[in-house]
């Protein structure tokens, strides 16, 4: 039988894993993606290599061998990230638990480790395979020995042999030594020779093959002043070479048939993954069912509701199996509690007094899984839920926003409480969803509620450590409340102004095309990027930007380059846009009115954005395209459910530039919201050094573009489109604008390195938003990251400060006395409906307690407008 050894550079494919994934928290809030890319690396070489010999080497510490050759060896690299120093013990339990051999040797690298035993195991007949993530070992390459090379992340791998080498290079595996010797290796701090790179160390290769030979012919080179860097710099060559050379007789004390290997400890291998959370992981072995298998649970049938039945602190759930809860029926009801657990059919529980009474009784505290649905639910049947002290969604969404939440399944998966099926298993997905039979659904949903109640304190507990306790129990707990009044109370919509606006769209739309078709010559499918692209690019000449697979690319930015080019490009944007407001606004709003009222019931996301931010769905409100005249108009259509009332519209003035003048702490910046001067025209004069009187409208709205940029770190390029200028220009728009605004250039600089540190940002409430990508090598994936933490303590400060404001408001309307309802919360705008004669009074208390929701070190600036519908109302 032949003998193939695998060899593994630890320390090498750690660190690939560790920036190849996100940095990704077990529940015990351990650092897991190092592990995890590892685990999956070793899975792979298992399947694919079936290696009879395996064996991990790992560097022993930062002192080698070759520091006493030269000192400043690996000089200037990178402290070790802690998140994944934490990491390594469990990579060696990981090797442990597969039964799989790993050595590391005082004084000498993981490298010398491989070099040694692969030099052994080929005089032993055997067929070794090295892998790692650094060419170093491709020196290593031999008719016995493969050399794999990790190139993206840890799944893409690049084998050197020596045919390889010889293809890549035009050189041997022995004469990777003597290229590192003439070019260096910074990753190493190897210093080679000056102003030789790997061309050109090839090329000299090619001609002398050894650095000593290079060295006692530097007269034959051609080039003074390459012959000049090689004469200066020979003993550093020298040195290089030799410390780029992997030692092959390193005293290494563990013999091949010490890392044979037999295979895993099954056992040892599954409680590994179950503590460290790596459920997919199990999934891929023989265990998944084992390790799906679900713990038995007493509970009981309700069949007759009684007092007796509900205690002082209960879970409740409540089943809606639809995402649109305001039209769906409850599939049932369970609560746990210190007794046990209950499932109680819909019907038995909506029409007992009993259940009604506990439901709305204060002093009776329930935990619930999203309050605001629960609520909405409840109201459909005269029931008004009261007492909720805990929202298991709210609770897992703040300390973790980043996460995707299905169901209680995937919450109690995160925490370790995985004794409940995911819906989609339980129910069945699309065509195959059902609701089973009762005994099923009830033990079904008695398992909810009972991880509902066990995580209660558990979560609590992660948000006063986080600082989150207020947060949660000030601001997210009763906004869900308030959403629930929002969307049951809905907004009434005027369905023939409505219908009327999609019949002028229509015409708009035909006229277009009819102006589209005489520019293009003929008649096509302007909805077909192909026909279009060929009426555009070819029969019309224009140039094309960019193509793709399938032809060229017509899409928005690509027309917007053209706009100047050709009549035709404007109507087909104009033609666009028409088209998407009638399809998505005007037929999306039409689908979904209530039509025993004429509302639409938006359902509010409090549970979704990483931001903080609100989002609607059923309709989107909040993305209707108010700069189109046209997108303007659907908000006529919005009036509102009483006769003689009017829409009161509040909406906070430049809010993320004034959060950013106290989060930056930039004097100018406070001192010109103080002085209520106009930020963009103060920006204008900073950055072009003129007077006020001196700042035009080009200036002003220059200015205005960076002010806003700024906070969402933008960059030359993303400046230099936004405002066509070229991308210099732009970068010294930007340099301008910071060295005007020290302390915004300083709060940049110093949230980056925070982010860095910590993981995470804050916003002024302590909302989190965790960013693990900001260590990441790849530039592009950092920098998003880094523009990330720049802008998400504004825009997330902005969101809690609206949050709070509509807290503080429907307290204030409720100490008034007022009828006035809050409809919709739109961005950075609140919405009521009220009677003619409380304006007066909304007119003083609105701005009033908006403009004081929060203290910050500038004022907060309120607008408000009021009329007969939505649209006047701005």
């Amino acid at each position: 039988m032949s003998k193939k050894l695998v060899l593994i550079d630890g320390n090498s494919i750690a660190y690939r894993a560790f920036f190849a994934l996100p940095l990704l928290n077990n529940d015990k809030g351990i650092h897991t993606n190092a592990i995890y890319g590892f685990t999956m690396m070793l899975m792979k070489i298992l399947e694919d290599e079936k290696p009879t010999h395996i064996m991990v080497a790992f560097d022993a510490g930062k002192t080698t061998i070759r520091h006493s050759t030269f000192s400043e060896y690996k000089g200037g690299r990178q402290k070790t990230p802690p998140e994944l120093s934490e990491q390594f013990p469990y990579i060696r339990e990981l090797l442990d638990a597969y039964g799989i051999s790993r050595y590391e040797l005082e004084n000498y690298e993981a490298d010398d480790i491989i070099g040694t035993l692969s030099l052994e195991a080929e005089k032993d007949g055997f067929e070794v395979k090295v892998i790692s993530g650094d060419k170093d070992l491709t020196q290593l390459s031999s008719d016995k020995t493969t050399v794999s090379i990790t190139k993206k992340g840890i799944t893409e791998i690049e084998e050197y042999t020596p045919a390889h080498i010889k293809e890549k290079y035009g050189l041997i595996p022995e004469q990777i030594i003597e290229m590192k010797g003439l070019m260096g290796d910074a990753s190493d701090n190897i210093p080679g020779v000056p102003g030789v790179g790997e061309k050109t160390a090839i090329k000299l290769l090619k001609e002398f093959q050894t650095v000593e030979n290079l060295i006692a012919s530097i007269d034959k080179v051609s080039g003074n002043k390459l012959k000049e860097k090689l004469e200066e710099f020979k003993d550093q060559a020298l040195m290089s070479k030799e410390l780029a050379t992997i030692i092959r007789d390193a005293p290494v004390q563990i013999d091949l048939e010490e890392v044979e290997y037999e295979g895993f400890e099954q056992d040892k291998l599954v409680k590994f993954f179950k503590e460290l959370g790596f459920n997919s992981l199990l999934e891929k072995m023989d265990v998944a069912e084992e390790a799906k298998a679900l713990e038995e649970i007493e509970f009981k049938m309700v069949k007759e509701v009684t007092e007796d039945l509900f205690a002082d602190e209960s879970a409740l759930y409540v089943e809606i199996l639809e995402d649109n809860y305001h039209y769906a029926p409850i599939v049932g009801f369970s609560i746990a509690h210190q007794e046990g657990s209950y499932f109680i059919p819909t019907e038995l529980a909506i029409t007992s007094d009993a259940f009604k009474k506990w439901a709305e009784d204060e002093s009776k505290k329930k935990w619930v899984y999203d309050a605001k649905r629960s609520e909405v639910a409840l109201r459909h049947h005269d029931i008004h839920l009261k007492g909720v002290e805990f929202d298991l969604l709210l609770a897992s969404y703040l300390l973790n926003p980043s996460e995707t939440i299905e169901d209680i399944a995937s919450i109690g998966k995160s925490y370790g409480h995985g004794n409940v099926e995911s819906d989609d298993v339980f129910y069945g997905k699309g065509a195959k969803r059902r609701i089973p039979e009762e005994e099923a659904l009830a033990e079904h949903l008695a398992r909810k509620s009972i991880v509902l109640f066990d995580l209660k304190q558990l979560l609590e507990d992660k948000l006063n450590e986080n600082e989150q306790y207020e947060l949660f129990y000030e601001l997210e707990m009763p906004l869900s409340l308030i959403l629930a009044d929002m969307e049951s109370t809905g907004v009434k919509v005027d369905l023939d102004r409505l219908r009327k606006m999609g019949h002028d769209i229509n015409e708009q739309l035909v006229q277009i095309e009819k102006r589209i078709y005489e520019l293009a010559g003929e008649a096509f499918n302007i909805n077909s990027p192909k026909q279009l692209g060929i009426i555009l690019f070819e029969k019309l000449g224009l140039p094309p930007v960019k193509k793709t697979k399938t032809g060229y690319s017509t899409s928005a930015d690509v027309l917007e380059k053209l706009a100047a080019d050709h009549a035709i490009i404007k109507e087909i944007l104009h033609y666009r846009q028409l088209g998407k407001l009638q399809s998505t606004y005007i037929e999306g709003i039409s689908k979904v009115v209530n039509p025993e009222n004429d509302k639409v019931h938006t359902r509010y996301n409090q549970a979704l954005t990483q931001t903080g931010r609100l989002s609607s769905t059923d309709p989107n409100l909040q993305n209707i395209p108010i700069r189109l005249e046209e997108g303007r108009k659907i908000r006529q259509a919005f009036i509102p459910s009483e006769k003689d009332w009017v829409i009161f519209a509040a909406d906070y003035s430049q809010i993320e530039l004034r959060v950013l003048a106290h989060i930056a702490g930039d004097d100018k910046l406070i001192e010109a919201f103080k002085e209520g001067l106009d930020i963009h025209t103060k920006t204008a004069m900073e950055v072009f050094r003129v007077s006020k009187d001196e700042v035009t409208s080009n200036m002003r709205r220059h200015a205005k573009a960076v002010n806003f940029g700024i906070v969402y770190g933008i960059s030359d390029y993303g400046l230099s489109q936004s405002l066509n200028i070229t991308r210099k220009e732009a970068g010294q728009f930007i340099e301008k604008y910071l060295e005007s605004y020290p302390g915004v250039k300083d709060y940049m600089e110093d949230i980056v390195k925070d982010a860095k540190q910590k993981g995470f940002v804050s916003t002024l409430l302590q909302r989190r938003r965790y960013l693990p990508e900001i260590t990441s090598r790849n530039f592009n994936i950092r920098s998003f990251a880094e523009r990330t933490a720049m802008n998400t303590p504004i825009q997330g400060s902005a969101a809690d400060i609206i949050k709070k404001a509509m807290i503080d408001m429907a307290d204030r309307l409720e100490k008034e006395g007022l009828k006035t309802r809050l409809l919709l919360q739109v961005h950075d705008e609140l919405i009521f409906e009220a009677p003619q004669d409380e304006i007066k009074i909304l007119k003083e208390i609105v701005p009033d307690v908006m403009e004081n929701a929060i203290e910050l070190k500038v004022p907060l600036k309120v607008d408000f407008s009021y009329g007969p519908t939505w649209f006047d109302a701005k």
